[in-house]
């Protein structure tokens, strides 16, 4: 399969280009030097440019702002980067008939969850941020953009992702599980820790099925079983052998300046029922992402 990414540095954009090598993939990464997503009509013709050239099989955009809290006072450059971008993008491949696939995130839900479980793909949205309106202008540009032409498409939600690179949870926990005795971590915040690498391998899965003319879609994958922060942080400090102790700690004990969705849960069912992928046990993706970073050394 011939595949074009839009990304390169990210967490999931990295592990693309891994999975893309282990399963004989073709790929061509545009990283921002090439197509600059807060410039959409710039990106577009560098991917029209591209596509012309290399005739992918399908695109993937894993490029994104991603900075929760600078979203607040950034508002304009989140909603451009992952709105109004992602739009001119699937634009583009859509008048190719070749398949697009995008990448977005729980923020799009807001408030508690449902007691009747996670949020289904066609649960209302309802983003408590800046952040989270932006990626779901981006996911209904995508929408738009491919339906008005019959093109295949996918949108691929998930959340808490973690990797051996890049800024995430996992990476900060082990930084801060070293230096500290103790960490205040909240626990009133329920998801699923997703590896990218996993994200990236469902990424394939879900290309491969478009290629092959799977019906287009919305549809979740965060990592096996939920918890919350502070389980997840107990996981990390146990499995790198860190002495450091997790105190549970409310949403409201640790102010951020944009308001996080209290369930973070997602119903994965339906890329199970379409593409065959289940949802991943994080606990074996963070082992994996420990021993890349040489972090469980010191475990018995």
């Amino acid at each position: 399969m011939r595949l074009l990414a839009l990304g390169r540095t990210g967490q999931v954009a990295r592990e693309i280009a891994r999975a893309a090598e282990a399963g004989g993939h073709a790929l061509r990464a545009l990283g921002r030097a090439e197509a600059d997503l807060s410039e959409p009509e710039a990106a577009a013709r560098a991917l029209a440019a591209a596509l012309d050239a290399e005739r992918a099989d399908a695109v993937i955009n894993a490029a994104a702002y991603t900075a929760v809290d600078r979203a607040e006072g950034e508002e304009a450059l989140a909603a451009t980067v992952n709105g109004a971008a992602p739009a001119a993008l699937a634009g583009v491949a859509a008048a190719r008939g070749v398949p697009f696939l995008h990448v977005s995130t729980d923020y799009v839900f807001g408030g508690p969850g449902s007691e009747a479980g996670p949020h289904a793909p066609d649960a209302p949205t309802a983003p408590l941020g800046a952040y989270g309106r932006s990626k779901l202008a981006g996911e209904e540009g995508v929408r738009r953009a491919a339906e008005d032409l019959g093109a295949p498409h996918a949108i691929l939600r998930t959340a808490w992702v973690f990797s051996a690179h890049g800024s995430n949870f996992a990476r900060s926990m082990l930084r801060l599980g070293a230096e500290r005795e103790a960490l205040r971590v909240v626990a009133d915040q329920r998801g699923g820790p997703t590896p990218a690498a996993a994200i990236a391998e469902a990424l394939l899965v879900v290309a491969q099925g478009l290629a092959g003319g799977a019906p287009s879609g919305t549809h979740h994958l965060t990592g096996a079983p939920d918890t919350t922060w502070a389980g997840f942080a107990r996981e990390i400090v146990a499995r790198a052998g860190l002495p450091a102790r997790i105190e549970d700690i409310a949403t409201a004990g640790y102010p951020t300046p944009a308001a996080r969705p209290a369930d973070s849960r997602l119903d994965c069912a339906s890329l199970e029922r379409a593409f065959g992928v289940a949802r991943p046990d994080w606990r074996h993706g963070l082992d994996a992402v420990l021993r890349e970073l040489g972090a469980m050394e010191a475990r018995a």
